[in-house]
């Protein structure tokens, strides 16, 4: 009886799809929502201890209006979020000099969807912090025994510029030239150079080649060179110290293979006469008195975005004047995979071109740039700067600020 009746209950409850002899009944089933889709991530814009991170919603909203976003920025396994309801969001509280990771999240009813792909940002320092307390003005004039030349470099500012006016002959000894790797000998130049008193971070990399800082005696920084190898050369033969015209770029520094004829300054001299740095100007360290025994943060010159450039010697806690100095390390390493195309390892080793180096945020001290913020002697609030380093990229190839 129990079970015929449990039958009769079931078979009331049950809703027929359709029927026959004059009707029909239909049911609708719910429509649940799900959680939002990724959105695609734009440009992070660096602040002081900041980031501004814009992005598009996602193509899904998940069936349900999407409540909020969030972005996360994340460097050495720590996370600052920052929360809003449309692009950009802004996070804070971010250390200025590290490089962050970081990504964008939606929020509807359903819950958190997927991140978007991560975009970096270095945190620069605030905008517009004045740099005319140092080194204005600024001159030397010093006979070089070395070459029987006076190096003259003169820096002057206006209210709003920092100039350079110098004859490009370094103020320190250096290597014979020419050599048997460099055929050009040192010669008098006209340098004239200007970069703004308050440098700023702007909203992306600056990559141009061809915007170079000055050192402090007027001599330039230069870390690239016109050698290039072809894509698929089988000889080094084929390749060319200043052709200037394959695929493959080919470094000064950290390489065997190719000479440059670089002096102990990591320098050497253009066509034309011009004495220009490749990598650490080891006499203006020994200059300053900045030794192994000895370190000491260095001030070597200016950018063209007007932040200062410093060498070798950095400060382990980064915003702590007190802190130990330590050897600044670059954050590039070489590629797992070379680039296709590039010449057979047998023939050219890795770690001869530009293209086979990549950079990793956290595997060193310095941004992609080479550089971060730091707590410095001419600086002692701090400002974003770059350094010279003794691993790749040796100088900056990339400015994080405008440069005008």
């Amino acid at each position: 009886m129990q079970r015929r009746m449990r039958l009769m209950a079931a078979l009331a409850m049950t809703v027929p799809l359709s029927g026959c002899g004059g009707g029909s009944t239909t049911t609708t089933a719910a429509t649940s929502a799900v959680a939002p889709g990724a959105p695609a991530i734009g440009a992070a814009t660096a602040g002081s201890g900041s980031a501004s991170i814009a992005f598009t919603a996602p193509a899904s909203t998940g069936g349900a209006t999407i409540t909020g976003y969030t972005a996360t920025c994340t460097a050495s396994g720590n996370s600052i979020s920052g929360t809003g309801t449309a692009s950009p969001i802004s996070v804070t509280g971010l250390t200025n000099g590290t490089t962050y990771g970081c990504t964008v999240t939606a929020t509807n009813s359903a819950g958190v969807g997927p991140a978007s792909a991560s975009v970096s940002v270095t945190p620069a320092g605030a905008a517009g912090v004045s740099t005319a307390a140092v080194d204005c003005p600024y001159s030397e004039n010093t006979f070089n025994s070395s070459i029987s030349l006076t190096s003259t470099a003169s820096w002057t500012c206006s209210s709003t510029r920092r100039s350079l006016t110098a004859n490009g002959i370094p103020d320190h000894a250096v290597g014979t030239f020419p050599n048997a790797n460099n055929p050009n000998s040192i010669a008098v130049q006209s340098v004239s150079f200007s970069a703004t008193l308050t440098p700023a971070a702007a909203s992306s990399t600056n990559t141009d080649a061809m915007q170079l800082g000055y050192a402090r005696n007027g001599v330039k920084f230069d870390p690239g060179t016109a050698g290039t190898c072809p894509s698929g050369a089988t000889a080094t033969t084929q390749c060319s110290l200043i052709g200037n015209s394959g695929t493959f770029r080919i470094e000064a520094l950290g390489q065997t293979t190719f000479n440059f004829g670089t002096d102990t300054n990591n320098a050497h001299v253009q066509p034309g006469g011009a004495y220009h740095y490749h990598g650490m100007p080891e006499g203006l360290l020994t200059a300053a008195g900045s030794t192994t025994d000895a370190p000491k943060m260095v001030l070597i010159g200016y950018a063209p975005d007007g932040y200062p450039v410093y060498a070798r010697w950095g400060r382990t806690t980064a915003t702590d004047g007190g802190s130990a100095l330590k050897v600044m390390r670059g954050s590039y390493g070489l590629k797992t995979t070379l680039d296709s195309g590039r010449p057979a390892t047998s023939i050219v080793p890795a770690g001869v071109f530009l293209q086979d180096y990549q950079y990793t945020a956290g595997s060193g001290d310095l941004d992609e740039c080479n550089g971060r913020f730091d707590v410095t002697p001419e600086f002692p609030a701090g400002i974003y700067h770059y350094y010279a380093t003794d691993t790749y990229p040796y100088l900056p190839r990339c400015w994080k600020g405008v440069i005008s």
